[in-house]
């Protein structure tokens, strides 16, 4: 069972309070979450300056913080309950590779000539690590978010974003796209949000959740390859936007070209990269697509474009996984799922279902039975709900 995120932010509250006491006065302390992120269509999509629907969820961080009179940072992990501290004159990396995260942020403050004190803060969360909802993002987006609020740092969202994602890239050391901080600052309640890559441009379009919930089923798994091979699939797309620059100079990433254009040099393009510009073509019109859909209010026809979203992952773009593909063959003849896919960077990670609301219990209960028989895995289940992105929780109590 979820936890009320009510609940959480006061559970969070209380190890803030059992930390560090009345050192800072109560109308100080202030509470921010940040939520982890799906995506329904478009993977894979980012690097190739294509668009992306993702969504937040209620599944979040938070942090309750509080500035200090000194230039001393304490932060309390409360779900591991570890503590790490630094001055803001010393960013180096510490050990406890949680405190990354935050340094990452205090890095970048620094990096943008922003001037903040020092803080203590407590923070946790209900975010699945590894289960692919972006829970370092989610992290960065709230402590900047906070910060930003607490020492009036004058940043719009958009640059919360922005830095966010350079300190994951600069001081983490992780190459990650722009979509994860996006859909955790800028998420609206029953939406999702087209978000175009290049231009940075965004819209919401709505996903009402009064008949479906989104239920996600983590193999609990992740395959040594995922590194290696994402790397191997953005140089297969280059490769292939080289050769098809050769016929049109306006031609500069696969977002640029279609699906009829690239069947057209099939043969130069060669079989494999041939079938990852095909999967990338095609992917980035499904995404403008399935927006159509949900104008219509069609989720039907959306919950088949995701299944041939994992039909193109797992046969052209080759990043899916046995135990992916066991999952989602579960769902193809049950009435209830409405779509499945594999969700993320592939090798394990989450499957994503569209399920009828009132056959969710049944759905999870036949899903672990499968997966256990099978792998002989316990199959964690996650219902999420579509949520607002970044915020501040008012509390009227300590």
């Amino acid at each position: 069972m979820s936890v009320p995120q009510q609940n959480l932010a006061e559970a969070v509250k209380n190890k803030y309070y059992t930390k560090f006491g009345d050192s800072v006065p109560s109308e100080k302390v202030r509470v921010f979450r940040s939520p982890g992120r799906i995506n329904l269509i478009g993977e894979h999509t980012d690097y190739n300056n294509g668009f992306v629907l993702p969504a937040s969820v209620d599944k979040a961080v938070y942090f309750v913080i509080a500035p200090r009179d000194d230039e001393q940072v304490i932060l309390y992990a409360a779900d591991l309950d570890e503590t790490y501290s630094f001055p803001l004159s010393d960013l180096s990396k510490p050990n406890q590779s949680w405190a990354h995260y935050q340094l990452s942020i205090v890095d970048q403050i620094h990096k943008n000539g922003l001037q903040i004190r020092g803080f203590q803060a407590a923070f946790g969360g209900d975010i699945p690590v590894g289960a692919g909802l972006s829970s370092s993002a989610a992290l960065e987006c709230c402590l900047l978010f906070a910060l930003n609020e607490m020492f009036r740092l004058s940043l719009d969202r958009f640059h919360i974003v922005k830095m966010a994602q350079k300190a994951e890239n600069e001081y983490v050391g992780v190459q990650c796209g722009i979509m994860d901080q996006f859909a955790s600052a800028f998420g609206k309640e029953e939406a999702v949000i087209r978000l175009d890559c290049r231009s940075l441009e965004y819209e919401y379009f709505p996903f009402p959740m009064d008949e479906y919930l989104i239920v996600l089923c983590d193999t609990s798994v992740k395959h040594s390859l995922a590194s290696s091979e994402y790397n191997t699939r953005r140089l297969e797309c280059e490769k292939g936007t080289q050769i098809l620059q050769k016929y049109d100079s306006s031609i500069l990433s696969l977002r640029d070209t279609s699906p009829e254009f690239v069947k057209v040099h099939e043969e130069e393009l060669g079989d494999v990269v041939y079938r990852r510009c095909k999967f990338i073509t095609e992917e980035i019109r499904r995404v403008q697509d399935a927006c159509h859909l949900l104008v219509q209010g069609n989720l039907v026809d959306f919950g088949s474009k995701m299944y041939e979203t994992h039909q193109g992952l797992q046969h052209e773009y080759e990043v899916s996984c046995e135990e992916l593909d066991f999952l989602v063959d579960q769902t193809i003849d049950n009435p209830a799922v409405l779509g499945a896919r594999m969700m993320g960077g592939g090798f394990g990670g989450c499957t994503i279902n569209l399920v009828k609301k009132e056959a969710v219990p049944k759905f999870e209960e036949e899903m672990k039975r499968a997966y256990l028989k099978e792998y002989q895995i316990d199959l964690p289940c996650y219902k999420v709900k579509i949520t607002n992105g970044t915020e501040e929780i008012i509390s009227t109590n300590k």
